[in-house]
Parts: structure tokens; C-alpha cells; sequence
């Protein structure tokens, strides 16, 4: 052994603490398997005393909605039939010979069990529709805005024009975008996390409820009056009063926060938390409307919760976002919760079931 070179035994505490982590680890694993096999076990029997599958427990027990289709689609998922696992991810046009399939690998007759095969369809149509609907806007999420694409040029411009209908557009290059909420005199740039999609969303917002839009931009450019106790307000100069009186505006950037919020309901729907208030709301395939107007509904409670929360200035935007993004999380694990908009967007009627 080489000089001045230690050798370091093993502590024994340190074997007797890698023992217990492997056995817990292995006794996780076989409660896991118990479970697994109990469960199979236990849907074999029922199956066989009520002459009923799992996809019938859930029809028959839960009604339609976020409820049903959440049970569906993890049961599908987590079936052992490739059939069934596959079934999530067909193309909307398959759906029907799909559950066809379906029907007859359960041995499930349609002329006395009509009413299921209905269910099955609208389940599954909500099921691929979402993940349809996550591949469209991250794809629009991914286009960069082209300044030298007419059609993303005409939508810019589009969007002055409905938040600003009594002001001209002085050029493409402005100052004036400052007054919708852009942080420069090109807005291209504050497109470049959410791509196109933020000014989608942006000018569905102004084109489809005009009015909540107009009235958010305007209460975000407005100055708000602060409760200056009388005793400090006498010792005050007017210059001091002035500045005290007033803080700089409500707080935000309309166009910036709207792009901040799309980056919101982005992260909702790619996380899957939005299948409780989309398979509430949408019939049968969800679409890009109702994210659009999901993001009109979060943009409105947004500045409602901003108001409540008054903070200081812009700084607090982070704090401020992420308590909103919580309170939205919580409301969309009950899974008959559907985001209750209090805007005239929707055509379809977006309710607390």
C-alpha cells in the first residue's frame, strides 16, 4: 500500500441504513403488485356476478362529464388489452368503428345496452379531442411571429384596432403599442415565448368579448387612489401629496399579461389539470374556441384577483401570478368544476356543473 494513502472502512451504520431503504422499496413494489392483482381478481368476480365490465360500472354509476370521462380513460390506460390502451389515441375519425371493437371484445350487446356504446363515443371523442387539441396550440405555440407573413401582420394590426378603434395607427413601428401593453415599439418581440398562440389569444379576447377587453385595458392603464392617513397627509408638501396620493397605475401591461396568462392556460392543459373543465363543457371534441375562451376567462379573473390582491407594483406580477395559478388548480380538482366565465365569449354555456 502506497504511503500516506488511508483506507477508510464502511461505517456500519451506513450498510444497516442501505438495508431498510431496500426493503422498503421492495415492500412498495409487492403491495403494488398485490394491489394490481387484487383489483383484476376483483373486476373477474364482478364481471362475472353482474355480467357487467368496468367500462359498464362507469357509464352506468357516474354521469357524463369530467367525472365519466377521467374514470374511462384511465381504465383504457390502464387496461391489458392492446385494443383498449390504443383507443385513446385513434383518430377522431376511427372513434366509432373503435367502439365497435370495444363492444365486441366485451362481449357486450348493443340491442340491449344501446345507451352505452353513446357514452363510449362521447368519452372517447372528449379523450382524443384533448389530445388533439394539445397538439394545435403547441403548435401554434412553436410558430414564431414573421413580420414579413401578411396574415400575422393583418391579425397585429387587427388587434390595434379593436383595443384602439378611435386612434390611428401611426406605423408598424410605433410608440403607440405601449398603449395596449406592449414593453416596445415593435411587439413581435414579446411574441417570442408563446409564439403565435399569445396573439391569438389576444385578438379572440378583443374580437369576442370587446367589451370586458376594452374595460380591462382601460383599468389597467388607470390610476388608483391610496388611503393616506389625515395626521401624514398634513405634513406633506404638495409635490409629496401628489406622489403619495397615486400609484402609477393598477399595475400591468394588458398585451404582456395577456401573453403571461396564454403561457397559464398552456401549462394547464399540457399538464392535463384542464380535462375537468374541458370534459364539462365541451359535448364531445374540445377545441381551440374553448381554450380560447378558457383563456378569456382567465385573463378577466386574473385582473379581478390582481385588484383584490393590490400589490405594491410590478415586481410583485411573479407572487401574484403563481397564488392565481394555485387557486385555479384547486378549483379544477373537483371534477365537477367547470370555470364559470362571467363573459359573453361563449356561444356554449360554460357552467359550475
Amino acid at each position: 500500500m502506497p504511503m500516506g494513502r488511508r483506507v477508510y472502512p464502511v461505517s456500519s451504520n451506513s450498510q444497516h441504513n442501505q438495508q431498510p431503504d431496500s426493503n422498503r422499496v421492495l415492500t412498495q413494489l409487492l403491495v403494488l403488485l398485490y394491489c394490481k392483482c387484487l383489483w383484476r381478481g376483483l373486476k373477474f368476480v364482478i364481471r362475472k356476478v353482474t355480467g357487467r365490465c368496468e367500462l359498464q360500472w362507469i357509464c352506468y354509476n357516474n354521469k357524463p362529464g369530467a367525472r365519466r370521462t377521467l374514470k374511462i380513460e384511465s381504465s383504457l390506460k390502464c387496461s391489458k388489452h392492446e385494443l383498449l390502451q390504443s383507443a385513446i389515441s385513434v383518430h377522431p375519425d376511427s372513434v366509432e368503428k373503435t367502439i365497435d371493437d370495444i363492444m365486441s371484445l366485451k362481449k357486450i350487446n348493443l340491442d340491449t345496452n344501446p345507451q352505452l356504446g353513446i357514452s363510449l363515443q362521447a368519452c372517447l371523442l372528449q379523450i382524443v379531442g384533448y389530445r388533439n387539441l394539445v397538439v394545435e396550440v403547441e403548435k401554434l405555440r412553436r410558430e414564431p411571429y414573421d413580420c414579413e407573413n401578411p396574415a400575422h401582420e393583418e391579425m397585429l394590426v387587427k388587434l390595434w384596432k379593436e383595443l384602439r378603434p378611435d386612434s390611428p395607427l401611426s406605423g408598424r413601428i410605433s410608440k403607440q403599442w405601449c398603449e395596449i401593453g406592449f414593453q416596445g415599439n415593435d411587439p413581435k418581440t414579446d411574441f417570442r415565448g408563446m409564439g403565435l398562440l399569445g396573439l391569438h389569444n389576444l385578438l379572440y379576447f378583443a374580437e369576442h368579448d370587446k367589451a370586458t377587453a376594452l374595460q380591462v385595458l382601460h383599468d389597467s392603464l388607470q390610476p388608483k387612489h391610496r388611503n393616506v392617513p389625515k395626521e401624514e397627509a398634513s405634513k406633506m408638501s404638495e409635490a409629496e401629496w401628489d406622489k403619495k396620493k397615486f400609484d402609477k397605475a393598477i399595475g400591468y401591461s394588458f398585451a404582456i399579461v395577456g401573453i403571461n396568462i396564454t403561457d397559464l392556460a398552456y401549462s394547464l392543459l399540457v399538464s392535463g389539470a384542464l380535462k375537468t373543465h374541458l370534459y364539462n363543457v365541451a359535448p364531445e371534441m374540445p377545441s381551440l374556441v374553448h381554450f380560447q375562451q378558457t383563456f378569456c376567462y382567465l385573463m378577466q379573473e386574473f385582473h379581478r384577483f390582481w385588484i383584490e390582491e393590490d400589490p405594491c407594483d410590478i415586481m410583485e406580477f411573479n407572487r401574484v401570478r403563481t397564488k392565481f395559478h394555485k387557486r385555479i388548480l384547486k378549483q379544477l380538482k373537483n371534477p365537477d368544476m367547470a370555470l364559470c366565465p362571467h363573459f359573453t365569449a361563449s356561444d356554449l354555456h360554460l357552467v359550475n356543473l
